[in-house]
Parts: C-alpha cells; sequence; structure tokens
C-alpha cells in the first residue's frame, strides 16, 4: 500500500495546484480559417490539463499564472503562448509547409500525413491542370507509386484499366473503389455496347478541374474502413470547397489540337501487288487469272489511314466562384469540354457544373451539401476488331479502292464498286452510321456534423450516384449491317437503350479525439452504413426502314426484338477505428468492418475484414536527436500493417439457381439458367506491409518506401462443367494468387533560390502469381488463333496476363518455311506444343516530374514509362500473314519477308492459303516497353502592371502538350493500348487498337479581382 502514495501524494499537490489557476479565454484562428479554427488542441504544457475549440474556435480552460499554453492542430506549426493573467489570449496558428503536415483524408476522417502508419499517396488536383484528359482516372497515371494506369486507346471518354499494386481477382473487378465527396461511384463502362471490346468510361463524366485532390489508399490499413470493397485500393477523391475569404472568380480556357501519335507503315499499291503476285505464284497459281495485274490492280493508290483520320479541335473552358464567411462559404463552378476524335464523326462532349455549401448553424451544428451534374454526348463509331470497325477497315482495307466513286458519293452497297471492297468501305462506316451515348449524372450529398462536446462529435451523411445513359443507334442502307446484312434484311438497323444506374448510401459516425496533456493522443470513430444499388435497362430493335430519312424505331417495318431488365443489391456495414500516438513516437492503428452483402448466400453473407499498423518516429527518439545523423535527417518513421480486405463485386444472384423465360412452339415458359452455390463466399486478401518514410536536409528530400505481400483467397470464378449437364458451369471459390511488391517514391527541392526546381519520382515493381486452381487443367483466354487454344492462360505458377503460342524458331533459310519447337517431340506442330511465351505484366513502372519556375516562368515536364512486359501484336497475324489470304494490307516488314533459297530473315515466305507460316506464335510477342514525355507546360504570369489594366487579379497563360515524344522498341502504332478494356485475363492484346493521341494547345488561367 505504502508504494502507492507518492502518486496519490503528486495527484493531490496537482489538484492543489490547479484549483489556484485563473480562467482564460479566448480564439483560435488561421489566414484560411480568420473567423475560428475548430479542433484545435490547447493544453497547459506539461500537464494534462486541455481542452479543444469549439466550432467557432473558441475555447475556455483553467491555468496557473506563468504556464505555458501549447495550441496545436494538424498542418499548423504548434504555438506556444506564456500566460500572465491575460483574460483573453487569441491565437492564430500558420500552417506548415512541409508536405509531410499535409492534411490527408483517410476512410471517414482525416489525419496528418507525417503520423500515417498506412500507405496513402497524395495528388493535388492542379498537378495535372494543364494536361488534356477527358477523365479523373487519367489524372492517376505515373504520379504515385504502385498505380498502374493504361488508356485502352485513342478513344475520347474511351475506357481506362487502373490497377493498384496489381490484379487481386480472376473473375470479379479489379478496379479500384473511388469516393468522391464521401459517396462511391460508378466506375467502368456504363453503355450496353462495347465496340470491339473497347467501352465508354463512366469517370469520364467527372470534370478533373474541379477536383481538389486525390488520395490513394494502397495498404489494409489505409483501407480497412472500406472493407469488402477495398481489395483493389481506394482513390478517395475531394472536390474543391470554399473558403472563408472575399468572393474569388476564375476562369480557365485551353483549346488545341488532337492528332494521332503514329500511323502504322503500310504497303502501298505497287507494293502489295508485287507482294500478292508473289504469294499467287508460290501457290502455283496464275496471279493474272485473279485479277492482279500490274497497271490495272495498282492504278489507285488510296492510303485508307489518311482517309479515316483527322486533326481534331479540343477546346474546354470552366468558370468558377468561391468564397465565403464565418457562417457560409461556397464553390460554384461551370465547365464545358469538347473533343473531335481523330477518327472521322467521332465525338466527345461534356457539360458540368458543381455546387458545394457548408454553412454552421449554430455553435454545434453545421450542415453541407455537394452537387455535381454532369451530361455527355458521345458521338462512337466502331474500333478496334469489328470485322466493319472504322480504324480496323482502314488498316486492313486494300489501297487499290477508293471510298467515293467519280460522283463524290460514297460508296455504300447500291454501288457496283462496292463488292470490291474486302473490309466494307471504312469512311462509309465513319460517316453514316448513328452511335450516340446521351448520359446524364446526378452526383451528391447532403450532410450535417454535430459538435457533442470538445472531443467528440456526430457526422451524418445522405447520398447518391445516379447514371442514365439514352443509345441512339442507326445503321443506314450503305452501310455493312445495315445495307449487307441479310438477317437484317438490307433496308437499315436500328437499336434504342436506355440504362439506368442508382447508387444510394446513408452513413453515420460518431469520431471522438483526446489529448491527455502533450503525451497521449486518442482517436476513434465507430460508424454504420447501408449502400442500395439499382439498375434498369432495356432496349428495342427495329429493322426494314422505308428509307435512309426515317431513322428511328418508329418507322421500322418490323420491331421484332427488345428486352428489359431490372437488378438490385445491398450492403450493410460496421466499423470501427482506434488511432493513438504517445509523444508522437509511438503510432498505433488498429481498424474493423464487417459488411453484409446481398450477393451471398444466408450462411456466408457477412465478411469481416480487420487490419492494425504501427509506426515508430525513430527521430524524436534522445538517442537519434543527440547524434550526428539529426542534423541530416529531420524526420524518419518506420511503418508496418497487416489486415484483411475483400472483394463483392461478382454480380448478382451468383449464390442462387435462377430460371430464365423461354419458348417452346411458340409457348411461352421457364426454364433452368444457372446453377446455384448457396456455398459461395468472399474473396478475401490478406495484406501485409512494411516501409518508412523519410525526411533530411530541411526537408529537402522526402522519401517514402514500402514493401508488400497481398495473397488473396477463395477467389471466384467459373468451375467448368460438362455440356451435358445443360450448363457451362457454377461460379465457385477455386482459387489462390498472390501479388508483392516494392515502391519508391522520392521529392526532392533542388533549388529554392529565385529559381526553384523540385523533381518527383515514383517506382513500381509488382510481382503477380496464380498459386492455386481447383482444376489443373490451363484455362484459355483471350482470342481464338491459329493452331493453340486462346492467345492467354490461367496457369498455376504463372501470373495473369500470361501469353500462350508456339515459340519460333525462326525461318528455314532453304524452304522459307516457319520453324516451330516440337514441344513434345512427335515430329508435328499441334496445339499440343504451345508453351508459355510471356507475359503482359511490367517488371518496372514509373513517373518522372520535373517542375521549375523562374521569376513568372513555369516548366513542367513529365515522363511515364512501362519497362519489360510484353505485347502481343495480334493484328501482325494480318499484317504479315505469309499469304495466308490476300484481302489485306500488309505492313512493310512483309517487304523483308523470304524470297529465294540463302534468305536470313525472320519473315516467311509468301504463299497463298498457307496457314502453317502463320500460325500463332512468339513471333508476334513484342517488348512493351516504352519511355514517353507524358506531358510538358510553360506558363507565364502577366506583371501586376498589366493585370491591373485587365482589373484582374492573376492572369497565367499556357502552352501544353501531351503524349508528345515516345521511346520503344514495339512496332505497333502504340505501346500504351488494350484492345479488350479493362480485361483481367486477356491484357496487353493489341488487335487493330487506335493509339493514342497527341494533343497540343493553348489556355488561360485568370482570377478577377
Amino acid at each position: 500500500m505504502l508504494r502507492f502514495l507518492p502518486g496519490l501524494l503528486f495527484i493531490l499537490l496537482s489538484s492543489f495546484t490547479f484549483a489556484q489557476g485563473v480562467l482564460v479565454k479566448g480564439r483560435v484562428a488561421s489566414a484560411t480559417e480568420p473567423n475560428g479554427l475548430p479542433g484545435v488542441n490547447v493544453v497547459v504544457k506539461g500537464t494534462s490539463v486541455g481542452t479543444i475549440t469549439d466550432i467557432n474556435g473558441e475555447y475556455s480552460l483553467e491555468a496557473p499564472l506563468g504556464s505555458v499554453l501549447a495550441f496545436s492542430f494538424v498542418g499548423y506549426v504548434t504555438q506556444e503562448f506564456t500566460f500572465n493573467g491575460q483574460t483573453a489570449v487569441n491565437i492564430t496558428l500558420a500552417e506548415e509547409s512541409t508536405e509531410l503536415t499535409e492534411v490527408i483524408v483517410t476512410g471517414y476522417s482525416s489525419v496528418q500525413k507525417r503520423d500515417i502508419t498506412g500507405v496513402v499517396s497524395s495528388i493535388k488536383g492542379d498537378a495535372v491542370r494543364d494536361q488534356s484528359i477527358n477523365g479523373i482516372d487519367q489524372a492517376l497515371q505515373g504520379q504515385a507509386p504502385g498505380v498502374q494506369v493504361v488508356q485502352s486507346s485513342g478513344t475520347p471518354g474511351g475506357g481506362v484499366a487502373v490497377r493498384i499494386r496489381g490484379s487481386t481477382s480472376i473473375n470479379a473487378s479489379n478496379r479500384p473503389l473511388y469516393i468522391i465527396d464521401g459517396v462511391p461511384i460508378q466506375v467502368g463502362a456504363l453503355s450496353q455496347r462495347d465496340f470491339g471490346g473497347q467501352d465508354d468510361n463512366a469517370l469520364a463524366l467527372i470534370n478533373p478541374g474541379d477536383v481538389e485532390s486525390y488520395q490513394i489508399l494502397s495498404d489494409a490499413s489505409a483501407k480497412a474502413m472500406y472493407g469488402s470493397r477495398a481489395a483493389n485500393g481506394v482513390v478517395i477523391i475531394t472536390t474543391k470547397r470554399g473558403k472563408q475569404k472575399k468572393a474569388a472568380i476564375t476562369f480557365d480556357v485551353q483549346r488545341g489540337m488532337v492528332d494521332i501519335v503514329k500511323k502504322l507503315d503500310l504497303l502501298n499499291s505497287t507494293q502489295l501487288l508485287e507482294l500478292q503476285r508473289e504469294a499467287v505464284r508460290n501457290a502455283g497459281k496464275n496471279p493474272d487469272g485473279l485479277g492482279l495485274i500490274p497497271g490495272v490492280t495498282d492504278a489507285v493508290n488510296t492510303n485508307w489511314q489518311d482517309a479515316v483520320l483527322r486533326t481534331g479541335i479540343m477546346q474546354q473552358y470552366q468558370m468558377s466562384a468561391s468564397g465565403g464567411d464565418d457562417v457560409t462559404t461556397y464553390y460554384i463552378s461551370g465547365s464545358y469540354r469538347d473533343e473531335e476524335g481523330v477518327q472521322l464523326n467521332n465525338r466527345f462532349q461534356r457539360l458540368a457544373g458543381v455546387l458545394n455549401l457548408d454553412r454552421k448553424l449554430s455553435s454545434k451544428l453545421s450542415i453541407g451539401t455537394n452537387l455535381n451534374l454532369s451530361h455527355t454526348v458521345n458521338k462512337r463509331i466502331k474500333g478496334d476488331n469489328f470485322l466493319d470497325g472504322v480504324y480496323s477497315g482502314a488498316v486492313k482495307s486494300l489501297p487499290y479502292y477508293t471510298p467515293y466513286d467519280e460522283n463524290g458519293r460514297i460508296v455504300g452497297p447500291s454501288s457496283s464498286l462496292y463488292p470490291g471492297f474486302p473490309n466494307f468501305n471504312p469512311v462509309g462506316q465513319a460517316l453514316l452510321p448513328r452511335f450516340d451515348a446521351l448520359t446524364t449524372k446526378l452526383l451528391g450529398n447532403v450532410n450535417a456534423r454535430y459538435q457533442i462536446s470538445n472531443e467528440l462529435f456526430l457526422r451524418a451523411q445522405a447520398g447518391i450516384d445516379y447514371n442514365e445513359v439514352l443509345e441512339d443507334q442507326y445503321e443506314s442502307t450503305q452501310t455493312a449491317i445495315g445495307g449487307v446484312l441479310e438477317s437484317v434484311g438490307g433496308k437499315g438497323y436500328g437499336v434504342y437503350s436506355t440504362t439506368n444506374l442508382g447508387s444510394f448510401i446513408v452513413n453515420a459516425t460518431l469520431n471522438y479525439n483526446k489529448a491527455i496533456g502533450d503525451k497521449h493522443h486518442f482517436s476513434g470513430l465507430l460508424g454504420t452504413e447501408m449502400i442500395r444499388q439499382t439498375s434498369r435497362t432495356s432496349s428495342v430493335q427495329g429493322r426494314i426502314f422505308p428509307s435512309d430519312d426515317f431513322t428511328y424505331i418508329g418507322s421500322a417495318g418490323i420491331v421484332d426484338q427488345g428486352s428489359s431488365f431490372k437488378a438490385q443489391n445491398g450492403l450493410f456495414s460496421v466499423f470501427g477505428e482506434v488511432k493513438y500516438d504517445y509523444l508522437d513516437r509511438y503510432l498505433l492503428t488498429a481498424g474493423m468492418r464487417a459488411d453484409g452483402s446481398s450477393r451471398f448466400g444466408p450462411g456466408n453473407r457477412f465478411g469481416y475484414f480487420p487490419s492494425v499498423s504501427a509506426g515508430w518516429r525513430i527521430s524524436e527518439e534522445g538517442f537519434f536527436k543527440e547524434s550526428s545523423v539529426s542534423n541530416v535527417i529531420n524526420d524518419l518513421k518506420l511503418r508496418s500493417s497487416f489486415g484483411f480486405t475483400g472483394n463483392e463485386r461478382i454480380g448478382n444472384f451468383q449464390f442462387l439457381g435462377t430460371w430464365a423465360a423461354s419458348t417452346y412452339n411458340g409457348s411461352a415458359g421457364v426454364s433452368p439458367q444457372k446453377v446455384g452455390n448457396p456455398d459461395l463466399k468472399w474473396e478475401a486478401t490478406r495484406e501485409v506491409n512494411v516501409g518508412f518514410d523519410l525526411a533530411m536536409l530541411e526537408n529537402r528530400i522526402q522519401v517514402t518506401a514500402n514493401a508488400y505481400y497481398n495473397k488473396t483467397t477463395d477467389m471466384l470464378y467459373n468451375r467448368p462443367y460438362p455440356t451435358t449437364t445443360g450448363f457451362a458451369g457454377q461460379t465457385d471459390n477455386i482459387a489462390e494468387m498472390r501479388n508483392k511488391g516494392l515502391e519508391l517514391g522520392i521529392t526532392s527541392v533542388n533549388i529554392d533560390k529565385r529559381l526553384k526546381w523540385t523533381t518527383t519520382v515514383n517506382l513500381s515493381k509488382n510481382m503477380n502469381k496464380i498459386l492455386f486452381l481447383a482444376d489443373s487443367i490451363p484455362v484459355y483466354t483471350g482470342y481464338q488463333a491459329n493452331g493453340v487454344d486462346g492467345t492467354n492462360v490461367l496457369q498455376v505458377g504463372q501470373p495473369i496476363g500470361t501469353f500462350t503460342g508456339l515459340r519460333f524458331l525462326g525461318v528455314d533459310p532453304g524452304t522459307g518455311d516457319a520453324i516451330y519447337d516440337d514441344v513434345n517431340k512427335d515430329g508435328k506442330i499441334t496445339n499440343a506444343d504451345a508453351v508459355v511465351i510471356g507475359n503482359a505484366q511490367p517488371k518496372l513502372i514509373g513517373g518522372i516530374t520535373n517542375k521549375l519556375s523562374y521569376g513568372r516562368f513555369d516548366l513542367s515536364v513529365f515522363f511515364q514509362f512501362s519497362l519489360g512486359n510484353k505485347i502481343l501484336n495480334f493484328s501482325k497475324e494480318t499484317f504479315v500473314n505469309a499469304g495466308q489470304d490476300i484481302q489485306n494490307n500488309q505492313s512493310v516488314a512483309a517487304l523483308r519477308r523470304w524470297q529465294k533459297p540463302g534468305d536470313i530473315t525472320d519473315v516467311p515466305r509468301y504463299e497463298l492459303g498457307n496457314t502453317f507460316n502463320n500460325l500463332h506464335s512468339s513471333r508476334f510477342l513484342e517488348d512493351g516497353s516504352y519511355l514517353r514525355l507524358k506531358n510538358v507546360s510553360i506558363g507565364y504570369n502577366l506583371p501586376s502592371r498589366v493585370t491591373d489594366r485587365l482589373k484582374m487579379e492573376r492572369v497565367r497563360i499556357f502552352a501544353a502538350a501531351t503524349n508528345l515524344w515516345t521511346y520503344t522498341k514495339y512496332t505497333g502504332a502504340d505501346p500504351e493500348v488494350s484492345t479488350l478494356d479493362g480485361s483481367t485475363t486477356a491484357q496487353g492484346i493489341d488487335f487493330f487498337t487506335l493509339p493514342q493521341v497527341r494533343t497540343l494547345s493553348v489556355g488561360l488561367n485568370a482570377t478577377l479581382k
């Protein structure tokens, strides 16, 4: 008992001392919050006495004379004040200038960057302000470690694939979860149609110019609060908001030209005719008899790429107003973007508006709303590997034909010239059909915050993400489908479809923040959330139109197909998180989320996703401060985390056995559609991460490094059944996969004088491998190809995106025939000889940004790269086809073909009808590595004497270029493409895919006085 007496005596003496304290009141403000900064910790230094400022920034507490008051808040420099009896002590905090004190939004709370124990990358919206991008996902490319972004083609408003730390699923979605102002939003395609694997992009509906910041949550600790939806990473996007200052009105204007980065090198008429005649002769036939006559056949020389491609015009305009007082703040924005695609008749337009309001109703209650409304008109055209696609048709078309007749009319099915088109008329396929997609998006929420006490507040939110798509399609009698396809009838073809996708969310969180003296800091939250998603689709088809002047379904002679569908799913969640730090030296975070999803059966409906992380700031230790190293290293923190995340994006009703409507002998009925699986359960990813954060040389150099190991179990995929059962298979948990990797991010202030120069580098290496498949038989994916079962394969021990094919060993100098590896040594080349020939996974990705400013000038140069990935140039099986057919143009690579004994080359001899020399093999697999000057911009701020005359606060003019230069060994048009947009199992295929576009633009940023 005696051992407790000193402690009791200390407590009694302390209580007596503070009983003699004097009441002190005051207000804490900042430059950006001049009317009061809520949530500031006010502590009597060296004691446990303290409080937190209220919603108006006001505080009161008792303090002894001569004591020191410490004022601290996330993102601000801690300020101390010696109290000598003043009745009012008002303090203005200064914002921290270092990146390490930046406030980061993580889940349902925020934290100072230097105190994060998970992996969070932050990107400022202004970092990409000069780039010509359609969607917010494009803004992530090359900007953060561990994030791979591939724009699937050069189509405006087209698909973009984003992967954070690789793919975690085979069958479920691998797209990150995107949260905008607290509301999860729709990602991927909204349209009911893809064109040869190319989709539209839901994220192109959001104007990047309205974004304040992007936070990318990568490890289990950072994304724990999103549980079942977080396995693929989380991107939290905060839009711009008003601040307590006078109204600021800004204008942003950008206008430029859009062109293709590279055109393919194809043969002209004379070269192609010579090649075709040789192939025919090698087959023992007479080329003259097939109409291949010099001077006649090659009398026309059409460059079809030039015929369907153009230089487009890009323009975008934005006007915004923001400001507020101590009661109300606002941000209002309106924007318009218009981009002509490089293909004829392709265009993307977006009109968007944002309204963000915040208001304090009382000293305890504040409310806010975010509203984002947009409308897009996407004039789409068929592309990629469509038989009647525009770009695909152009690069394949024979140069012997012309798109227009002698009267300047487009050659179509009614023209006598049309039968000669083996790939239809690409110009007609661009100009004549109508594929309009009109999309309206409403994204918004209302929220309220109630300050229960200085340490405790309640926040509630209700939000909606609503997307409506109207698709209007008509293919005239002068097109391939409307005029040639027998099943349509040759008199026009129309489709009208609608899609409604709505997501409604309600959540509430109770947040607690407590400081005990200046040593212990606690924070925590407890929350619940409900999400309901509803989708409705419908479509109707008409054909046999009276003429091409009547193009809507009401005029169709036959309306014989239609459909409608509705689906719903829901998610109910409970979650909590606790954070603790001691002396800003030892940091601990623990969290847990439980999700119940309607997509799983009653026995597996709930999934549980815990996480824990810890940090040790070594630089705060006494031994470190006393060492000479502390003169160089300003901040050093070690981090580690462990936890589980999940993936429930698998589609609806997968656990149920379903029935579908069917007809038999003209009678309506139902029949089994799918076998149910009541044991279907969650995909779960176990994640481990270790890393460190380092700041040195007065924070001029900042380094973040991470190593991670993620293992996904119970992966969902289709377990194949014998077709005699009447079913193709059953969705089941049949696979395991892992991702492990390294990430490095470096930011340096190289020069900080009148000339300022900063560099940001990020590098990432991810290694993916399939660990287990329930069936030992490889699963072939991608495309069927000559002589093999598929272009891609899922196989234990190999990564996702693995290519399979014959191993090409070269060309026999004596015969000119292709030589393949006879793997099974049976003396024949068959699909049994197919082996793994490479994979689409890069060995290293990254980005390098240099920013310089001198006086009124600023310069930004951004390089982005991918190293070590393979690309299947599937187009080459057509362009260098060794004479398999003569219905398509050929690449200039065919000029180095084998022609006589003794020729040493990698292109086999051309012989009409020879398929052996064109079997799918490693001959078509290429190095996809590239280094690209993704963006460069130079700006100039007009001097004040000019802006004063213009009644402007600030005016900046700039010029920018996107995709200006690329270094690569890839022989296709562009290494940064993927035919099957967003595909997980068939990545890195180039099958007549439109390459990226180059944009050259000039612009203006102006702020009114």
